[in-house]
């Protein structure tokens, strides 16, 4: 069984069990999260698709840990202007174990 949700701008395929990193949630650690959007939940020969959304269905999970994920360099430059410009940046991320997927 698996389920297609939307969190942080961005569509997931989750299990049961998986551990996920995800956009930055304010929630504590070891706390529990419910996921409200989820778009599709396949069982088997069995899938259910939502338009945009399935109503009813959710999504459990417990946060596992918050971080930050690794430093992306940005260089932009002009030929011939003089002009460098170095920028790094890094994102923050929520890690969540998913526990219960339901209708």
């Amino acid at each position: 069984m698996y389920a297609v949700i939307k969190t942080g701008g961005k569509q997931y395929k989750v299990t049961v069990g998986e551990k996920l990193k995800v956009e930055q949630i304010p929630a504590d650690v070891d706390g529990q999260i419910v996921l409200e959007e989820v778009l599709m939940i396949a069982d088997g020969a069995q899938v259910v698709v939502g338009a945009p959304l399935i109503a009813g269905a959710n999504v459990k999970a417990t946060v596992v840990s918050h971080g930050r994920g690794d430093k992306i360099r940005i260089f932009k430059m002009r030929r011939r202007k003089h002009y460098q410009k170095h920028q790094g940046h890094r994102q923050n991320f929520t890690e969540i174990r998913i526990d219960a997927i339901s209708q």
